[in-house]
């Protein structure tokens, strides 16, 4: 919600519970799209000189003679592996966007380092809990670990700490206050569960927390180190303290 009245600010128009049906061209090279309210109604249309179509990924194991070699494929056209990232046939192994898991490059590139360790006879891990996904949009947004959705859907008791960038320093000498960073905490232990950031540079902050809950600590763990002053990144120390006591700055 907070992304997209953020985003309707820089004009950007949502259609949502909309499906386009129909993309035409037009005799000058325009483009004309129908759409349609998906649950039924009159149609409307909307001219534009490109169409970015978007509507998820899928894995692309076709043509790469896996049904030749026995290898065996999910309902869904995915590689089927074990624990270990090792198919049904001895020696082929699978990872990245033709397995299940985010179709993201820097979990394929983990798990391509931990398929080269388990081939030289290592014991490698993949935190697939901890990895961190970033929306490149202006201003970006970051989040690792559990959604407060998923903590209430798996009833642990959490408690949250916010702080808006509108009481950063940095933001503010940048002109950037749009956005916040909030952390979700366990009730009992403070433990670090799952957070979310809204800032220029999201994807590059995302990861102090990522650290953080690699090595299971606490939001005053965090609260309790020193963040460089000015940083976008005091706002992390100051969601963290949200969650205790209360942030300085605000």
């Amino acid at each position: 919600r907070q992304m997209q009245r953020t985003l309707q600010k820089q004009g950007i128009e949502f259609r949502l519970s909309t499906k386009v049906t129909a993309i035409d061209k037009q005799a000058d090279g325009s483009l004309r799209a129908r759409l349609e309210p998906a649950a039924g109604g009159e149609a409307s249309y909307a001219e534009a000189d490109a169409v970015l179509v978007a509507v998820g990924r899928k894995p692309t194991t076709e043509g790469l003679g896996l049904e030749g070699a026995g290898v065996a494929l999910d309902e869904r056209g995915r590689v089927r592996i074990d624990a270990q990232f090792r198919t049904n046939v001895p020696g082929i192994y699978a990872i990245g966007d033709v397995v299940a898991g985010p179709m993201l490059a820097h979990k394929a590139m983990d798990e391509g380092h931990a398929v080269a360790e388990i081939i030289a006879g290592q014991k490698p891990h993949v935190n697939y809990g901890l990895i961190p996904s970033v929306m490149y949009t202006s201003p970006e947004v970051a989040w690792v670990g559990k959604s407060e959705d998923e903590l209430k859907a798996a009833g642990i008791e959490y408690k949250t700490g916010k702080f808006p960038f509108t009481a950063n320093g940095r933001a503010k000498a940048m002109l950037a206050t749009q956005g916040y960073v909030k952390i979700l905490a366990d009730v009992a232990t403070d433990r670090v569960l799952g957070a979310q950031i809204i800032s220029r540079n999201a994807g590059e902050m995302i990861h102090e927390i990522a650290v953080l809950m690699e090595f299971s600590g606490s939001a005053e763990d965090l609260g309790r180190t020193t963040h460089a002053h000015p940083t976008l990144s005091e706002a992390i120390k100051e969601a963290a303290l949200m969650c205790g006591d209360g942030a300085i700055h605000i």
